[in-house]
């Protein structure tokens, strides 16, 4: 299969490999010694780390500085944007400025509302859309040139993603809201994390139904449960999330000292389950603020060692 970047998750995805991606916060600060121990804890189970744009609306050191940081590292990031915070001009420049330093790969987000974050009262941009993102990065690296319709001397060889979230309401439109990201040129899915394995497999077989799982490489997201108290309050806080009865009583049911091992082995039965599945094409472990365990589900769910790609 062609290659359109120098991704090395790109690379993994189109040898037909499972892939393996996770996720790092940068720290509320100019030192980016937090960041690039993270990145070094999971670099050898993982095949690239996403580093998230201001999560939860929260002022962080910026994505692409904590990217370039990484990439010095010899570590493989992927760049995430979000459309809240920048007009096309900055994210134009932004992708520019990514690609000068290498970086390979970008997710196109919306971006959490600012009222959840530390500045509630800032203003929102949303000049275009997460979907408008997506064609735009394709759109500067397929055609070589801006929106405003100039030329780009050296365009920006980036692999685009973007996420999907199987558990939202309506439940009928995710398929074709998939769909919608397909088309504007999404090449891998990263999904919110997956809790209720039933519901995602129902989409799923909704995304093979349509051929959809031919046209993008889906990552199922896979956080694991520190505790009871975790599993109650995601459920119940965070939006867009399903995390069925049955999983709050099984952690319920374990000694509070043993709950975050609980969690672990129920991430790492759920990819197990998940990997068998046509249309599933590697996981994205998101282990918040815990990224030391996330060796341990990937050697226990049997993604280790990862595939080495020229």
């Amino acid at each position: 299969m062609e290659l359109n970047t120098d991704s090395k998750l790109e690379k993994i995805l189109k040898a037909g490999h499972l892939a393996v991606t996770s996720e790092c916060g940068p720290p509320r600060s100019s030192d980016p010694a937090g960041i690039i121990k993270k990145g070094h804890l999971i670099k050898d189970h993982v095949d690239c780390i996403n580093i998230t744009d201001n999560q939860t609306s929260v002022t962080r050191l910026c994505s692409l500085a904590a990217c370039i940081h990484l990439k010095r590292e010899g570590l493989e990031p992927v760049l995430q944007m979000v459309v809240r915070d920048r007009n096309r001009i900055a994210l134009q420049s932004d992708i520019l400025g990514a690609a000068s330093f290498g970086i390979s790969n970008v997710l196109c987000l919306s971006g959490d509302h600012q009222s959840f974050g530390d500045h509630p009262k800032a203003q929102n941009v949303f000049d275009i859309d997460s979907m408008q993102l997506i064609q735009t990065v394709r759109h500067m690296r397929d055609e070589g040139r801006f929106l405003g319709g100039d030329e780009i001397k050296v365009p920006p060889r980036l692999f685009v993603g973007a996420a999907a979230n199987p558990f939202a309401d309506p439940f009928k439109i995710r398929v074709p809201r998939l769909a919608k990201k397909i088309a504007a040129g999404a090449e891998f899915i990263q999904t919110q994390c997956v809790y209720n394995l039933e519901k995602f497999e129902l989409w799923l077989q909704g995304v093979v139904d349509r051929g959809l799982h031919e046209k993008v490489f889906i990552l199922p997201g896979i956080t694991p449960m520190r505790s009871v108290g975790m599993a109650k309050y995601m459920a119940r806080a965070v939006p867009g999330m399903d995390v069925p009865a049955d999983l709050i009583k099984r952690l319920s049911g374990v000694p509070k000292e043993k709950q975050s091992e609980e969690g672990i082995t129920i991430a790492v039965e759920a990819i197990q389950r998940l990997k068998e599945l046509p249309g599933v094409h590697g996981f994205h472990i998101m282990a918040i603020e815990w990224e030391e365990k996330v060796p341990e589900i990937v050697e226990r769910a049997g993604l280790y060692p990862r595939p080495q790609v020229a």
